[in-house]
């Protein structure tokens, strides 16, 4: 992940600061909006933002046979899960509440619980759902850069 954003804060904060609320939250409206497409995109990959890939699956040790024929976030990835919220403050793209506790065990490798009633237990390894790499910075100062610049 990248490690730029206060340099990029400083660098925007000035020009920003003359542009209108309606024109701040359109922009982090079209902001956030691809910046969930772009998370959504390497969690279908199976990559982190670096470009490395997931760890594996762990062989499953439950009654039904055969295999686990879905890919792994398959459904967290989805808009329903992976949510968006702008404002002429800022944007965010984070995880609905419901999901967002699974997507913190694999975000951090935490252990957490395989079954339903919580007796067995696993720690996960660190599977990067959400972060920034160097084509997503270079999309926001190209946004910042276009918005500033009409």
């Amino acid at each position: 992940m990248s490690d730029n954003f206060k340099e990029l804060e400083g660098w925007a904060a000035g020009l920003l600061g003359n542009l209108s609320a309606k024109e701040l939250r359109g922009m982090n409206k079209s902001l956030a909006t691809e910046l969930r497409k772009r998370q959504q995109a390497h969690i279908a990959a199976q990559q982190n933002p670096d470009g490395t890939p997931y760890a594996p699956r762990l062989p499953q040790q439950r009654k039904k046979k055969g295999r686990i024929k879905r890919q792994m976030f398959a459904k967290l990835r989805t808009a329903r899960h992976l949510k968006t919220q702008s404002s002429a403050t800022g944007a965010v793209v984070r995880f609905s509440p419901s999901t967002a506790r699974i997507a913190q065990i694999h975000q951090f490798g935490l252990s957490g619980r395989v079954n339903k009633t919580g007796t067995i237990k696993h720690k996960y390894a660190a599977r990067v759902l959400l972060g920034f790499n160097n084509k997503d910075d270079a999309y926001i100062l190209d946004l910042i850069t276009q918005q500033i610049s009409r």
